[in-house]
């Protein structure tokens, strides 16, 4: 169960890893879609790297840049299209082998399944060696 508590300003939750504050106002927290989107991109982020780990070919390293958010302003400015771009190095990466990792990345990403009928996820990657 988690609690919000409102403030002047915003809502706040504590959880095990500390204080969650959460705003409509950048100036005051996290917005909204910026958690929503943050939790798309690392949650494929963290499915991807045990895939790759269960392929034998480890991520050495990985970065996750979000390209593209479109949100529509005209319904409730909500999220439309989220593109997620991951950078992906390891000496053991099979690079023929990556669009099969990606598939069940956004297969196994419990985030992405829960919004994979509202929200456009696009995800693409680049090999860096």
């Amino acid at each position: 169960m988690m609690k919000f508590e409102m403030t002047e300003n915003a809502f706040e939750t504590s959880t095990s890893f500390g204080k969650l504050t959460i705003s409509g106002n950048e100036e005051y927290g996290f917005r909204p879609y910026q958690l929503l989107v943050s939790s798309l991109a690392v949650c494929s982020g963290g499915v991807l790297r045990k895939v790759l780990e269960k392929m034998r070919m480890p991520a050495e390293h990985i970065t996750i840049e979000v390209k593209e958010v479109i949100r529509n302003k005209d319904i409730a400015d909500r999220l439309e299209k989220v593109h997620i771009h991951f950078i992906i190095s390891g000496a053991e990466i099979n690079e023929a082998k990556l669009p099969r990792a990606m598939d069940l990345t956004k297969k196994n990403c419990s985030m992405v399944q829960s919004v994979i009928d509202s929200i456009e996820v696009v995800e693409t990657y680049e090999l860096r060696k």
